[in-house]
């Protein structure tokens, strides 16, 4: 039987009565509740709610019924719809470009079961990049993050993005944003989490003699990177190691993991119950 996953984010001020509306609403639709998480961190509230339907569902009239609900109980409500179409992926950069540059190639050799539709960056750096591969780039430079997020929300709905990949992308997102995409923002950490955690993860593995380094790629989530983890992988630190050597070793591994966890995500392989990333096998040819 063919059933419709639909998936809402419910963000707003903390107050009672916005759990039972919302699965009230599903219920009076004809949906089940596959899965639902809230949360409230510092008097804001956030819910994400898994529904399937094995009816047909009329999308606007679903849409405009939940966000009179949402309005009723002064909230904002993100509806997504899990479809087989290719998915529309969002890369967020600052300056450094191993990463965008693993992601662009493979776009070119069509290894991507995705479309990357919108590069923002923080900065110009990378603007000549994106362009040449044509695809758009936006420039969010505000130094104030809840503006700049602002901005950047506009972006991801205006090209109605699914997925959004942080290549080295340095600022930290507030869960106010974080919760609006559950399970759908990947980002490249430079240390096998959680040891070394931080910008300067190369620095301290140098510094304490590390006879290993890795990175990890995973999901975004409000707790600075404890996100669930989607893919490892790790390297030995020769005994003449550089910090040089060291970073430029780091980066290769970087684009190569964060790339492998884009293509899972894409590829359907992942799902995340418990805080866990489990992986489907790879369907045969």
């Amino acid at each position: 039987m063919n059933k419709t996953i639909v998936e809402l984010t419910v963000l707003g001020k903390d107050h009672e009565g916005v759990v039972a509306g919302f699965t009230n609403f599903i219920f009076q639709n004809g949906g089940n509740i596959e899965k639902i998480n809230q949360n409230v961190v510092k008097g804001l509230f956030g819910m994400y709610l898994e529904a399937s339907f094995t009816k047909k569902i009329d999308i606007r009239k679903f849409n405009q019924e939940a966000e009179r609900l949402a309005k009723n109980l002064r909230m904002e409500v993100n509806i997504h719809y899990e479809v087989s179409k290719r998915k529309r992926v969002a890369v967020l950069v600052t300056k450094e470009d191993h990463c965008l540059q693993a992601i662009l190639e493979a776009r070119a050799k069509k290894q991507l079961k995705g479309e990357i539709v919108v590069v923002v960056g923080t900065e110009n750096t990378l603007s000549p990049l994106v362009k040449k591969a044509k695809i758009s780039f936006i420039l969010v430079n505000e130094k104030d993050q809840p503006a700049a997020e602002e901005k950047i929300i506009a972006v991801m709905k205006k090209y109605d993005v699914d997925l959004i990949v942080l290549a080295r992308y340095m600022r930290v997102l507030s869960p106010n944003f974080v919760w609006r995409y559950p399970n759908r923002i990947i980002n490249i950490h430079p240390s096998l989490l959680p040891a070394f955690p931080g910008a300067y993860a190369y620095i301290q593995a140098y510094e304490r003699g590390a006879k290993i380094v890795g990175c990890t790629a995973h999901y975004i989530t409000e707790d600075l990177d404890q996100g669930p983890i989607i893919f490892q992988d790790a390297f030995a630190i020769e005994e003449n190691e550089t910090l040089g050597s060291l970073k430029k070793k780091g980066q290769r591994l970087e684009a190569k993991t964060l790339l492998e966890a884009v293509k899972m995500h894409l590829d359907r392989r992942l799902e995340v119950y418990w805080g866990k990333v489990h992986v489907k096998p790879r369907r045969s040819r």
